[in-house]
């Protein structure tokens, strides 16, 4: 473990911790924070190199799971207790300085004392229920020994013979069995654990070897990384130039857009003027073209009407009109001669030569090209910016080039390559140093192995005693013969069972022994080390305020950085490197290297906005629309058409051009014509209506038409010349004031786009100093071989040994604890299938068993039947190898 910790330290080494915070004690201006805000379009800065690491910090114990549940299971019940944190905590924090004289007697290391033993009952009954087999067992063994050398225990080779005999020789036997096959397979499960380590020992080389590589690829990737991190200022600063170098389109256009409203319209107002006077023109010459054809059709038509008049007096005058037929006709006809004349009369009307003339001057002058010159000088105001932004522009672009090299140099003051470099051959070092212990520790697993599999041994040698026992005790038995008269094979059966005796009384307490040993041991391990390492509690310990050193607040930060009162533990560390987060985040690096902090104050240049707030962007030189556009508009204004008689022009546009209309007129003639009988005079009539037809048509109508234009033309000349005034007023006031608004209200609106573009600028930065933050934080120097470190140190330590060696002495503590009852049930099932030197001898005709002197009285009581019986002497020891002779009158 001191390895790695070594580890750490040179993986923290190369930031230059202790230094860089005076270096950047200058650079602490903050940026605007009003500036952060600002909405920007989004930058793509691409991805941060990333590493793969190898190693997966998991185990699956696959079918050994099940083994280790239950060894865990069964440590929960003799240790139920959850982690004694506290406990731990105040026994370090009160014997820091060691325990002398009579401070074991302090009350408060009474208590102490007294938790801890609360705390370890349940191991404590076990380990002296464990020492006291230790010590009995061997001397139970001698004294059974000894007691069977006495023949007593079962020493004596007789069986008395029981009606229940077959009975308890098939319960013993079936005890037996089921105890060996118990003590098979808690042999079993510990040599299986045993295996387990040495498989386990094997996979650890792989472990170590990835996660070596993995530091390796740490210390190969983390350079490349921190130079794509500074190099992607890059991004951030060609979009900056790109827009600096846009500056008259984005400032520019943003101050453009920004006076439009005012700007735009008064220009469009004096545009519209000079349509105005286009169609004021239009409307003049038609009046004066149609007043022009009024009159001269007037002239005509007077005198067509006066000759018709006349002609038609003449016809009614003729001698046809003196028949009284006719009469009413003719002088009814006479009565409306008087309605053929004129009805307007424009030849008095004023003519309007006299505006016209006036608009004619006026015209003279380009006004729409005045106006577009103002269209023009406004449009240019993105050149006019970037032409006077020349000098801020080069000096920004100067600042930009100054913090990127700054960067770039600030990164290149810290040896990290080389020490990076130093810190992969330390890894290939340590890497070779590990691997040359390898052949060491195989021996020393061999001989753990070889040792294991001794004491799993010396179980199975019980066991070979007791499967042969029963192999040989059951294949010889026979029920006919007598305990004095048992077959070699079942007499060898029962010595194999008392042997096995024999081996349980003198290996138990050994096994015992080795088990009560890993028992404290692994046992301990695993409730005080493993279980708080697999839920982090033990992190919660070591992260204790002062619990490592009185005076240093913090562990982890006082042994890297000199400073315990940094709030970084060895848990939160852990957790970030699990996540796969950052060096710099998981050790809280920006406590003693803060970036970010020298980052903000190299991006955010204060001297960017004093720069950027001293902009004078001068539009006073902007003219919209000149002098002599503004006299046109008031020479438009005087020109004289409101001083036409527009109601003399109305008057006669709105009365006929004769008082009767000729074409009813002719049609009243033809009708009345037709009412007269048919000769001279009704064709004379009809010729008349045709002829006034005809005027109609060639004067009339022409006239209508120009009466007509003339009408529409003095209407839209009266309602300009009631509008005229108003519009060049506001026209010419608008102009003023959007030039004053250029004059005097200019800087405010060029300081408020200034400010913007600012925000846009440093918006960009923003969202590189986020980047790089949360790149740091996440993404380099991905600290996950750290955790996987201690993962694999879990996975070794816990998992690979600790729990097999809790399997190992979980099943031979099993066998300790059966081989009792495989001692008891191997003594009661061995008197069944030894030979013995005597036995009890039946009486079939009386059903009375004789033992020893058939003579003397059964059970205290004078037996008078056997004195007609032969004496014989059946105190003779008859010798093992032959049963004795059968009398001939038994």
């Amino acid at each position: 473990m001191d390895m790695w910790w070594k580890v750490g330290l040179v993986l923290v080494m190369f930031w230059g911790l202790t230094s860089s915070e005076d270096r950047e004690e200058h650079r602490e201006s903050p940026p605007r924070t009003a500036m952060l805000r600002a909405p920007v379009e989004t930058l793509d800065f691409g991805f941060v190199p990333s590493v793969v690491y190898e190693t997966h910090a998991y185990y699956e114990p696959g079918p050994m799971g099940i083994l280790f549940h239950m060894v865990h299971a069964f440590l929960y019940v003799v240790q139920p207790n959850p982690f004694p944190k506290d406990l731990i905590v105040k026994m370090v924090q009160q014997n820091m300085g060691g325990i002398k004289g009579d401070d074991y007697k302090k009350p408060e290391n009474v208590v102490l004392l007294l938790q801890t033993i609360y705390y370890e009952l349940g191991f404590i009954v076990l380990s002296v229920l464990g020492v006291f087999f230790v010590l009995l067992m061997p001397i139970v063994g001698l004294c059974f020994c000894v007691c069977r050398c006495c023949e007593n225990c079962g020493g004596e080779m007789h069986q008395r013979q029981k009606k229940n005999g077959d009975c308890l020789r098939g319960f013993y036997m079936a005890t037996l069995i089921a105890t060996s096959v118990f003590l098979a397979v808690g042999v079993t499960v510990a040599y299986v654990a045993n295996q387990n380590i040495t498989s386990q020992i094997k996979s650890t080389r792989r472990l170590v070897s990835t996660n070596i590589r993995d530091l390796k690829a740490f210390a190969n990737y983390t350079p490349a990384q921190i130079d794509y991190l500074t190099a992607q200022y890059t991004t951030a600063k060609n979009k900056v130039l790109s827009d600096l170098d846009n500056i008259g389109t984005l400032l520019g256009g943003q101050i453009h857009n920004k006076l439009e409203s005012e700007v735009v319209p008064a220009l469009d107002h004096a545009l519209r003027m000079t349509a105005a006077m286009r169609e004021t023109k239009e409307s003049l010459e038609s009046v004066s073209t149609s007043l022009e054809t009024l009159q001269e059709g007037t002239g005509r038509l007077q005198v067509s009407l006066q000759s018709e008049r006349v002609s038609l007096s003449n016809t009614l005058n003729d001698w046809a009109c003196s028949n009284e037929d006719v009469t009413h006709t003719c002088n009814s006809i006479r009565g409306t001669l008087n309605q053929l004349a004129l009805s307007a009369n424009f030849n008095g009307l004023p003519d309007v030569e006299a505006p016209l003339a006036n608009l004619d001057a006026v015209l003279k002058t380009d006004l729409s090209n005045i106006v577009q010159k103002g269209y023009s000088s406004f449009n240019d105001t993105p050149q006019l910016v970037r032409e006077q932004t020349k000098g801020i522009v080069s000096e920004v672009k100067g600042l930009l080039d100054k913090s990127g090299a700054e960067i770039i140099g600030f990164t290149k003051m810290f040896p990290v390559e080389p020490a990076l470099q130093n810190f992969s051959k330390f890894l290939t070092d340590s890497q070779k140093n590990i691997e040359a212990y390898y052949p060491q520790i195989d021996q020393l697993d061999f001989y753990r192995w070889i040792g294991c599999v001794l004491i799993c041994c010396l179980v199975v040698l019980v066991l070979a005693f007791n499967f042969l026992g029963l192999l040989c005790g059951s294949c010889g038995y026979d029920k006919n013969s007598t305990p004095t008269t048992r077959g070699c094979l079942s007499n060898t059966g029962g010595n194999l069972l008392m042997a096995s005796v024999g081996f349980s009384f003198i290996f138990s307490w050994v096994l015992m022994g080795v088990v009560v040993t890993t028992f404290i041991v692994g046992g301990n391990i695993e409730k005080l080390v493993c279980e708080p390492l697999a839920n982090r509690q033990i992190f919660k310990i070591i992260d204790t305020p002062y619990m490592v050193h009185p005076t240093k607040k913090n562990f982890l930060p006082g042994m890297l950085f000199q400073d315990p009162n940094i709030d970084l533990t060895i848990g939160s560390m852990y957790r970030d490197c699990y996540e796969n987060n950052g060096l710099y985040s998981a050790l809280q690096l920006e406590t003693k290297f803060n970036f970010n902090k020298f980052l903000n104050a190299t991006v955010f240049n204060p001297e960017i906005g004093d720069i950027f707030n001293n902009v004078n962007v001068d539009l006073q030189g902007m003219l919209l629309l000149e002098q002599e556009g503004k006299d046109n508009l008031i020479d438009f204004a005087n020109t004289g058409i409101g001083d036409i008689d527009y109601q003399a022009y109305l008057t006669e546009v709105n009365k006929g051009v004769t008082v009767v209309d000729l074409l009813s007129y002719a049609n009243e003639l033809d009708a009345q014509a037709d009412n007269l009988p048919r000769g001279a005079l009704e064709n004379a009539l009809k010729g008349h209506a045709s002829s006034i037809r005809q005027i109609h048509k060639d004067q009339v109508v022409p006239m209508e038409q120009a009466m007509s234009n003339l009408n529409q033309s003095i209407r839209q000349l009266e309602k300009t010349s009631r509008e005229l005034p108003v519009k060049v007023t506001n026209v010419l006031n608008a102009i003023e004031a959007a030039e004053y608004l250029i004059s005097n209200n200019a800087s405010h609106v060029v300081k408020q786009e200034s400010d913007k573009f600012i925000k846009k600028i440093i918006g960009y930065f923003s969202q590189y100093t986020e980047w790089v933050k949360h790149s740091l934080a996440m993404e380099v120097a991905q600290c996950k071989p750290i955790s996987n470190i201690v993962d694999s140190a879990e996975i070794v330590a816990c998992s690979f040994i600790v729990d097999s060696v809790n399997t190992f002495w979980f099943g031979l503590g099993g066998c300790c604890v059966l081989l009792i009852p495989s001692i008891i049930m191997s003594v009661k099932l061995a008197k069944f299938y030894r030979r013995m030197d005597t036995e009890d001898v039946f009486d079939d005709s009386m059903d009375v068993v004789v033992s020893g002197c058939h003579n003397e009285p059964l059970y205290g009581i004078n037996n008078p039947m056997m004195s007609s019986y032969p004496s014989y002497d059946t105190m003779r020891w008859y010798p093992r190898a032959s049963a004795p002779p059968r009398q001939p009158d038994w």
